[in-house]
């Protein structure tokens, strides 16, 4: 999970335009819908993508590829279509599918699917968590329906 929270890193802290441009949007997007939620709710979402992603990912297209295509390509394949998957922008397309690389890659290594999942939802629930905290920072706290 290191190498995932390292990419996070450098995306936060890169000078490309692009990737700015990228954290920008994704924090004008999200930000609204995960400012207001618990660090439980953000938990919990995090899992659930950590685990139903990965199950889709690694261990329904990788699998299912590596019966047609030798191993190597299954994961670039799956890798591929994660990023697409994930196509918010073509930056954010590309930093998704050498995600998918690497838990890919710790989905072989290990054999299961667990590394991958507990990888994907620590980085996801980094990833919201700082999110929302920066839409908060940015816009201040957030006013639930019919609390204002």
């Amino acid at each position: 999970m290191v190498p995932l929270l390292l990419g996070l890193r450098w995306t936060l802290s890169t000078g490309m335009k692009s990737i700015r441009r990228l954290v920008a949007l994704v924090v004008e997007q999200l930000g609204p819908l995960l400012a207001p939620r618990s660090r439980v709710e953000l938990a919990l979402l995090a899992a659930l993508a950590g685990v139903a992603e990965e199950v889709l990912f690694r261990g329904v297209v990788q699998v299912g590829l590596s019966r047609v295509l030798p191993q190597a390509w299954a994961l670039v394949a799956a890798s591929a279509a994660f990023g697409l998957a994930h196509f918010i922008t073509p930056a954010y397309a590309v930093l998704a599918g050498l995600a998918g690389l690497y838990l890919g890659g710790l989905f072989l290594l290990q054999g299961s699917l667990t590394a991958p999942i507990v990888a994907h939802a620590v980085y996801d629930i980094v990833a919201l968590t700082y999110v929302a905290r920066l839409y908060r920072d940015r816009n201040g706290p957030p006013v639930l329906a019919g609390t204002g």
